[in-house]
């Protein structure tokens, strides 16, 4: 039961993005369409599975004193990993996504679960802890670039469904501030009912 709420938990309890605002950087940047938003978070998910794991298996090993650097070379590691793949297979998305796929190393989210959750548990429950936060920033990423390719444009994964070009300011940055705001805003409420 303890796995299952470690896995649900970055969905509606924990989610980095709509509910500890963490990671608000790329989800503000690369959100201007929901497949830019899955791309994102799939990336994010990755390295957040590969670091836990290997977090979680170094944690005896690592000392306290260089525990945060050593914990931002198996980060960086997995960045790199993520950032050769996805300019091989999907340059389209990796000239989209640009210079935040290289910020996923000193994104909070990703250092904070190293270093609150994988040091501190088996390599199972990181495991599920990564799953679970990275699907849970994946989902509000996708929601919020649902929300703004919807509004700003009429499309939705790019297929079109509303005549006409759309609200721009939800193309550009403030439409994602005003899209992210009122997320948070739903959520909060959901919350409090």
């Amino acid at each position: 039961m303890n796995e299952i709420q470690n896995l649900t938990k970055g969905f509606f309890r924990e989610n980095p993005l709509l509910v500890l605002v963490l990671g608000c950087c790329p989800a503000l940047a690369t959100t201007s369409s929901a497949f830019n938003g899955l791309g994102m978070g799939a990336a994010t998910t990755f390295v957040l599975l590969g670091s836990n794991v290997v977090i979680s298996l170094l944690a005896g090993i690592i000392p306290d004193k260089v525990r945060i650097p050593a914990f931002i070379v198996v980060i960086a590691s997995f960045v790199t990993i993520i950032d050769l793949v996805m300019q091989a297979f999907s340059p389209e998305l990796y000239e989209t996504l640009g210079i935040f796929i290289p910020l996923i190393v000193v994104n909070c989210i990703v250092l904070g679960r190293a270093e609150a959750f994988a040091s501190k548990n088996r390599v199972f429950s990181a495991f599920i802890d990564g799953l679970g936060m990275g699907l849970g920033f994946t989902m509000a990423l996708v929601i919020l670039g649902s929300i703004r390719e919807l509004l700003g444009s009429g499309a939705l994964f790019g297929l079109k469904f509303i005549k006409g070009d759309g609200i721009l300011v939800f193309i550009l940055a403030p439409g994602a501030f005003i899209a992210l705001g009122y997320l948070i805003a739903l959520i909060n409420r959901l919350k409090r009912t």
